[in-house]
């Protein structure tokens, strides 16, 4: 095979290992054809472009075809036993937050301040626990008459009450009287250290244990020899007595009625008046904390 002219040509290819660089004829044998080269060098471009412009289409669309496939297989509700892919699902949130229940300590009891000597400081009298002139109690009216206050319990008293008293440490008896027309009313209050032993007190105490009517200041004696009606109670470390009759003395019946609501209503009084006394020193305490 000869090199010359009219020898086979072959097609030669800048990218095929061992293709021969084509000559034209009116070269001298030694130059390579620029005009044939740029041609296929703009063809190479071409068909790169077109190349790279196809597949960046390709791209897209698979792109677009995965994000379908995701919104597909995510939209809706999964069924029981179905084969579609869900999201992880977040923790509900309520709308109101919850907190754990508080509660706020209880009261104090007014009650706790007047059953022990320990807790019951606040200052105590005749005039302290029966203050002002007079006592309204309803539509009723009560004039107040004279008062006492000793350590000696058992000369306030009489009858079964003084031994009673006496047994069980009382360490102060305070009187009080007062009137509404021919009825007079004496209110004795005994006080102990515990309520344990006021309340002894109260279940000890007969028919017989009764308090002595005080008079003075205008207001005559009483209930010295005729019949009266008493009370016993007790409230706290407090045992309170009451004992009511006819100034004039006329015996007391049950027909008389006004000496029963009386008498029921200074025991009223007294039980009151010892429950605020532990009430304000319940909220003294409050108050400081």
């Amino acid at each position: 095979m000869s090199y010359g002219q009219g020898g086979p040509q072959s097609q030669w290819d800048p990218w095929k290992p061992n293709s021969q660089q084509p000559w034209t004829g009116d070269s001298d044998g030694l130059s390579p054809d620029w005009a044939a080269l740029a041609d296929a060098s703009e063809k190479r471009s071409k068909r790169r472009r077109v190349a790279l412009i196809g597949g960046g289409v390709l791209a897209t669309l698979g792109i677009g075809t995965a994000v379908a496939m995701a919104v597909v297989s995510t939209g809706g509700d999964d069924k029981a036993g179905g084969t579609g892919s869900s999201l992880p699902t977040l923790p509900s949130v309520s709308a109101t937050p919850s907190f754990a229940p508080t509660s706020a300590p209880p009261p104090l009891d007014p009650k706790d301040f007047v059953s022990s000597k320990a807790k019951d400081k606040a200052p105590i009298s005749a005039d302290l626990l029966f203050p002002g002139t007079q006592l309204t109690m309803g539509s009723n009216v009560y004039k107040k008459g004279p008062t006492a206050d000793s350590t000696k319990c058992d000369t306030g008293v009489q009858g079964s009450l003084p031994k009673v008293l006496t047994a069980n440490d009382c360490t102060r008896l305070l009187r009080v009287t007062y009137t509404k027309g021919d009825i007079a009313v004496t209110v004795g209050v005994a006080i102990f250290d515990t309520e344990a032993q006021a309340l002894k007190v109260k279940s000890q105490s007969d028919s017989k244990s009764i308090v002595k009517a005080l008079t003075g200041s205008g207001i005559k004696a009483f209930c010295n020899g005729p019949v009266c009606r008493s009370t016993t109670n007790s409230y706290g470390r407090y045992a309170y007595f009451t004992i009511t009759g006819f100034t004039d003395g006329k015996n007391v019946t049950t027909k008389d009625t006004a000496v029963f609501t009386a008498g029921d209503d200074l025991a009223d009084s007294a039980f009151q008046q010892i429950r605020r006394r532990g009430e304000a020193q319940a909220s003294a305490a409050a108050a400081a904390g």
